[in-house]
């Protein structure tokens, strides 16, 4: 494995999680950046705030997650995003999410112009493409990367915040693709595509339709499938209490991109991904404080 930092970037909403226990910095650009930085490389959260208090805690609560905050815009026009965050008594969360908002209005810039040249590897959303405006912004960033850099879609169905259309041209921009297992087949349908023969087979159709390198299908608790043109790979998961899921999809993301940057073989990205997005899901929240011990383990897992 080679020791390399690389410069990976999480793209679109920063917001506020709102819990019946109190707020905590949410946002899969933020998670996954962390969790990126916690496993060695340059994590960067690009996203846009509004100017006001909760701004302004966004930025303090960044810098004391040890992110870099020079890519998160400012609005002076929109609020900073927040969402209303339910927990069910197995983990799982429900989201009632604010619109028109400071993430909505992402803007094409030669800051972020510069950070699209120096990105290995760039994961966005489709719920960050909800506005036309931080859409095409997106896509403006995705198109300005280098050949090299590693393109994840990450999907995230919530909501009606999502359409056919941003389904298919994400993935038309996209190297990698995750998504979860009720997902899978939402998408699938919604594109038009045959739905026949499981889960690997609706992966193999995905690679092959759009030319993408991995296709990864978390199933919650039961683990997840990656598959590549040169095989697959199931992974039963880890069995751990969970407190939330919140964030633990995008430590996921964090592993395998880890792993994917430096050539590990699909076995050892799916053992990682799993083991990283157990551990945040055993904790509250998307941001646990530092286990050296787990990140050791996840950064020198080996498997074939």
């Amino acid at each position: 494995m080679q020791d390399k930092n690389y410069c990976i970037v999480g793209l679109g909403e920063i917001l506020w999680d709102l819990f019946p226990t109190g707020k905590q910095l949410g946002g899969a650009p933020a998670n996954f950046a962390y969790c990126s930085s916690a496993l060695g490389d340059t994590g960067i959260a690009a996203s846009r705030i509004g100017d006001d208090p909760m701004g302004k805690e966004a930025l303090r609560k960044l810098a004391g997650l040890g992110l870099e905050t020079s890519f998160i815009q400012s609005d002076e026009a929109h609020a900073t995003g927040a969402v209303k965050v339910s927990v069910d008594s197995h983990g799982e969360p429900t989201f009632e999410i604010s619109e028109s908002v400071a993430w909505d209005f992402l803007a094409w810039d030669p800051v972020w112009q510069s950070l699209a040249r120096k990105a290995d590897a760039v994961c966005f959303g489709s719920l960050a493409q909800r506005s036309p405006r931080s859409r095409e912004t997106i896509r403006a960033f995705l198109k300005a990367v280098r050949s090299d850099t590693v393109r994840v879609f990450d999907v995230n169905l919530r909501q009606s915040f999502y359409s056919a259309e941003i389904l298919s041209d994400s993935l038309r921009l996209a190297d990698v693709l995750k998504l979860n297992h009720e997902e899978l087949p939402r998408v699938q349908r919604m594109l038009g595509i045959p739905a026949t023969g499981g889960e690997e087979a609706s992966a193999r159709l995905f690679l092959d339709l759009y030319g993408l390198k991995l296709v990864c299908v978390t199933r919650g608790a039961q683990g997840s499938l990656l598959a590549s043109k040169e095989g697959t790979s199931p992974h039963a998961g880890f069995r751990v209490s969970v407190a939330d899921t919140v964030g633990a999809g995008d430590a996921f993301t964090a592993a395998l991109v880890h792993h994917f940057l430096r050539g590990s073989a699909l076995g050892t990205i799916n053992e990682a991904a799993n083991r990283m997005g157990s551990w945040v899901a055993s904790h509250s929240g998307a941001t646990p404080p530092i286990d050296q011990n787990v990140l050791d383990r996840v950064r020198l897992t080996t498997r074939p």
